[in-house]
């Protein structure tokens, strides 16, 4: 399907007449070019069996990111986001950059060797940049989005945790008026506070308290990635849901019938 056809098949959703989309129509050809970028043939089989969950058209729509913009990916993993926001970033100009320490970047070093040609354009950066972990940062000031998928609990756990760092780190590589996503397992506000360290979920007053003490402002909410049938309190945390299934085949039909985590999607801005 062309970004034509796409664009035309937007607008026919969001209203009844075209003429109405025309003042939208950036924002819709924006979400063409999602759509192709989550197609693309490059893309892991196993990775697009999890769109249901990740939902990463529309969460990448929220967030705002556009084709010419320099986005930073925060702890890519296997590049499973990488997968996409490089396709779509090579329609407009942009830039893709993941930012983690050496020993987590094997997951993208490995994608991109097993796909050279189409992922020449990935940078790398170390993130975080501290003492103990030396390593080239991402310029001050250089980028306009900043996104990080489910590593907010990673930087509460182990015995030094740095969240407060990281997120400051996050706002320096931002232009002022860039913005911040996150998407966080979801632990609820009721929940006994020490669950944050172990468990894998965060809660999102937490999350909303490190981002303003760095100096992001909250924006926007979304239940894009919602899931109201994990109830966040299991035997092994959040790795007992899919993927992970970290109790092998114990009740592994319970917690399939569940699917992946509840989690928050929020949008922050670095003010300008």
């Amino acid at each position: 399907m062309s970004v034509r056809t796409l664009l035309l098949a937007c607008c026919l959703a969001a209203s009844p007449t075209l003429a109405s989309c025309a003042p939208n129509e950036s924002v819709a050809n924006h979400q063409g070019a999602l759509q192709l970028a989550a197609a693309a043939p490059t893309r892991t089989a196993a990775n697009t069996l999890r769109d249901r969950y990740r939902h990463p058209v529309e969460t990448l729509g929220f967030f705002g990111v556009k084709p010419s913009d320099t986005v930073v990916e925060i702890w890519p993993g296997g590049g499973w986001y990488s997968e996409i926001l490089v396709p779509y970033l090579a329609q407009g100009g942009g830039t893709y950059i993941g930012a983690a320490p050496e020993r987590s970047l094997s997951g993208l070093r490995k994608l991109v060797a097993a796909n050279p040609a189409a992922y020449a354009t990935v940078r790398i950066a170390n993130f975080p940049v501290l003492a103990k972990v030396p390593g080239t940062p991402v310029a001050a000031g250089s980028a306009d989005v900043v996104l990080t998928f489910r590593n907010v609990h990673n930087w509460m756990m182990g015995k030094e945790p740095f969240e407060a760092e990281a997120f400051a780190q996050m706002y320096a590589m931002l232009k002022p008026g860039g913005t911040l996503g996150v998407v966080e397992h979801r632990l609820p506000e009721n929940a006994d506070a020490e669950r944050e360290k172990k468990s894998g979920y965060v809660k999102v007053s937490t999350v909303r308290r490190l981002a303003e003490a760095a100096g992001f402002r909250l924006v926007a909410t979304s239940e894009i990635n919602a899931n109201p049938l994990d109830t966040a309190d299991y035997p092994d945390g959040v790795w007992t849901l899919p993927p992970n299934f970290r109790l092998g085949d114990k009740d592994r039909a319970k917690y399939a019938a569940i699917g992946e985590s509840d989690r928050m999607t929020l949008k922050f801005v670095k003010p300008r």
